[in-house]
């Protein structure tokens, strides 16, 4: 590896590469070696929950959102999938010189009403401007912090266990598809919409319940697939599930077979994966149908304790591995 190639963002397995060669090796703590999206920090007598990001996606205005509602929504979603509270987001703008006015106002207003929507205060920010041809239009950087939501209650994506249940929150895919039409400029008889959505309520309902969650994990960069191999990996189990049970609607689809795309490696960006126990996942369920952005939710597999991997129960009714990409499937899609 002596080049940085797009497939090193992509949350795959040159991802991983990069973060074990690279980072890992010089920011060696005990924080980051969980490969978290958000770590949990002591900080008194109480614990920090402390999340970052970068937003680079391209275009910058999509059916269902635009790149300010996307980073608060994906800064509020990574620190929920840890069980915490959101309470403040610190976001900075790297803007390329000539960027319109209008449309930074019309970002930085939707930023403004997600985090709103959500109770959560942006309360520091930086702004820089570069050359033209420097960044493409606008990237955004964000930092967000949040207590536990309940200190008896942590989710990571390690502590899946045998005989779990998982729970996928509604229909995959949106986001990753909604972006590559716009890319496009396809003309689909049905608009495929951003599920681009803060899950902070439905988390939180399913937390204040008596449930037992081990794992939450929301779907974005690489998809369901890689969102499923990492917990498979960092808890060192076996993810079974079945093809036919996944959500996926019928304009994802096609848009996916049009494309040549698998919808089990396209992103989402209100959309999650619970790991819960067996006698929880009804009550998870019934919790998660409530919302809108759960309406869909249905159990799609289950855990073993067997070689860390994920397998597919095929409609046809043979089994494969569902591994990680190697490359970037969709570049510049968060």
């Amino acid at each position: 590896m002596d080049k940085i190639r797009l497939g090193h963002g992509s949350g795959g397995k040159l991802s991983q590469q990069l973060l074990q060669e690279v980072f890992l090796p010089k920011f060696d703590t005990g924080f980051l070696i969980q490969c978290q999206d958000a770590a949990i920090a002591p900080f008194n007598k109480s614990k920090l929950v402390v999340s970052t990001d970068s937003y680079v996606v391209s275009p910058i205005f999509f059916p269902g959102g635009n790149i300010g509602s996307l980073s608060i929504h994906g800064t509020i979603n990574d620190l929920c999938m840890r069980g915490a509270k959101p309470l403040y987001i610190a976001i900075s703008f790297i803007i390329e010189e000539g960027f319109s006015i209008e449309q930074l106002k019309e970002i930085v207003q939707s930023a403004s009403t997600a985090a709103k929507d959500a109770g959560v205060e942006i309360i520091a920010g930086d702004t820089k401007v570069v050359e033209r041809k420097a960044a493409d239009k606008i990237f955004i950087s964000t930092t967000g912090v949040g207590c536990l939501f309940d200190e008896s209650k942590t989710c990571g994506i390690e502590q899946a266990k045998p005989e779990d249940i998982v729970i996928a929150s509604g229909d995959i895919g949106c986001h990753g598809m909604a972006i590559m039409c716009a890319r496009n400029n396809f003309d689909l008889e049905t608009q495929i919409e951003s599920d681009s959505a803060s899950l902070k309520d439905m988390v939180h309902e399913l937390l204040k319940a008596d449930l037992e969650i081990h794992s939450l994990h929301d779907i974005t960069r690489g998809g369901l697939a890689t969102c499923l191999n990492e917990i498979a990996q960092s808890s060192k189990v076996s993810i079974d599930i079945d093809e036919e049970n996944v959500p996926v609607s019928a304009q994802v689809r096609g848009a996916c077979e049009i494309l040549g795309l698998d919808p089990l490696f396209v992103a989402s960006e209100g959309r999650l994966v619970a790991i819960v126990s067996k006698n929880s996942s009804d009550k998870a369920l019934e919790i998660m149908h409530k919302y809108h952005y759960g309406k869909n939710a249905r159990v799609i597999g289950d855990v073993k304790d067997a070689k860390a991997r994920v397998n597919l129960r095929t409609t046809i009714g043979s089994t494969r591995i569902l591994d990680m990409l190697t490359g970037e499937q969709l570049p510049r899609i968060c």
